[in-house]
């Protein structure tokens, strides 16, 4: 039996890969059939850096969520990131079919002409996918659907989305290797943009800010359309490298603190208090106070968020942000980012949970970090990506594991040059512990 109301979402993370399973109900809402969740360490920065851990964890997290939803996974909408992908406005202008009236065929048309308008794309680049800003029929502006209106011109602005070929090849290889269709690939500033923002708050100014392992996302939304978008690379992983390094513990350990003990916000620390490390391999224990943890994540945690800030006014939309900010991904589960987020913005500020999801296993996806993935599948359904032939179901679960001694694939390597490193700005603490 073909299952043509089911849309999954594959989020490819530095330090996680997560699948998402859902379908839509009679009044829109996400209703999540199942989710699978595995540790990730084949991507750098959100970019590929080894095939095989990276088609093994993709297995994994997909026969999680094929297990919990009993149903065979064929099609994913993937979503890319890294701060290879940038964005073009683009402006467009055609004339309207003979019936004066804008159907979807114009609008196509429109996008195309968008696409085709683009300056210096070379040949490392690829469009990922065009996005509409804005419509003017005739001298009617701002409008965001033209369907049906009348009018003999149709002008406006999208919002063109491109990344370097050989990245967008090797994660497409990733999951191609893993068994899967790819049926649409999402640039995931979108994705999550898509899953924590509310309607008026995308209306009236919002950027959205999504804290993940590796890269930190950036985008802005102003009457209703994505204007401005970026890709930090500097991240939630860098918070723990920071503690492993301070306190001189490994890094599973450092992440563990975080967890357990970390706050993003000196002012919100609470009373002080010694916590026991474990020693490296064998040796003896140690503590460590918390309020020097404290010291560590917030001197990372302000660069991060100082990087988003001059994102936002380099931009140009800093003043029209009527909505403050959201924040997400799961470095915003870090107790006082909406504090210390505040101080740095000048702007209200939430952590942002997925939207829109009315039953299923809705517990188990109400969690910032899983506001990527969510957003993948709200955008699959979005764009009628829930295909006959893409979701099949049955209860048969696929393999997981990569075969032993399989050979290491070759990634495509990036003929650019890397781009500029960016600088490590963190104090030293404790040169004697």
């Amino acid at each position: 039996m073909l299952k043509s109301n089911i849309a999954v979402g594959l989020d490819i993370g530095t330090t996680k890969v997560c699948v998402v399973v859902a379908e839509k109900d009679e009044i829109g809402k996400l209703n999540v059939l199942g989710k699978g969740r595995s540790n990730s360490d084949g991507l750098q920065r959100a970019t590929v850096v080894n095939i095989n851990k990276t088609v093994a964890a993709i297995r994994a997290a997909v026969a999680d969520a094929e297990r919990e939803s009993s149903i065979r996974i064929h099609g994913v909408n993937v979503g890319i990131s890294g701060a290879h992908v940038h964005c073009i406005h683009s402006n467009s202008e055609i004339s309207i079919n003979q019936t004066g009236i804008v159907n979807d065929s114009d609008v196509k048309r429109f996008l195309e002409k968008a696409k085709t308008n683009i300056r210096y794309l070379d040949i490392d680049h690829e469009i990922i996918h065009v996005i509409p800003q804005e419509f003017i029929v005739d001298d009617q502006e701002g409008l965001l659907d033209p369907i049906g209106m009348a009018g003999t011109t149709m002008r406006g602005s999208a919002y063109i989305v491109v990344g370097l070929r050989t990245k967008i090849r090797n994660i497409k290889q990733c999951v191609e290797k893993a068994g899967l269709e790819i049926s649409a690939v999402t640039f995931e500033p979108v994705a999550s943009g898509m899953a924590v923002m509310k309607e008026r708050e995308k209306k009236s100014g919002v950027v959205v800010i999504d804290i993940g392992g590796g890269t930190t996302e950036v985008a802005i939304y102003i009457d209703g359309a994505i204007r401005y978008s970026e890709v930090i690379k500097v991240a939630a992983n860098d918070v723990t490298h920071d503690i492993a390094h301070g306190v001189r513990a490994l890094y599973e350990v450092a992440e563990d603190l975080k967890i357990k003990h970390g706050c993003a916000y000196s002012k919100l620390s609470g009373e002080d208090e010694d916590l026991l490390i474990e020693g490296i391999e064998g040796r003896t224990q140690k503590s460590v106070p918390k309020s020097s943890l404290t010291m560590i994540i917030e001197a990372r945690m302000m660069e991060i968020l100082e990087l988003v800030r001059d994102s936002v006014q380099r931009s140009g939309y800093y003043e029209y942000l009527n909505a403050g900010a959201i924040i997400t991904g799961g470095g915003s589960l870090l107790p006082g980012t909406e504090e210390l987020a505040h101080d740095v913005f000048g702007l209200d500020v939430r952590i942002g949970y997925p939207e829109g999801v009315s039953g299923g296993i809705k517990g188990s996806v109400n969690n910032p970090m899983y506001a990527t993935v969510m957003g993948l599948v709200a955008h699959a359904f979005q764009n009628n990506l829930s295909a006959d032939h893409s979701f099949a179901s049955t209860a048969e679960i696929l393999p997981v594991d990569v075969p032993q001694g399989s050979r290491e694939e070759p990634l495509v390597q990036e003929q650019t040059p890397s781009g500029k490193k960016i600088v490590d700005r963190m104090k030293k603490f404790w040169d004697n512990l």
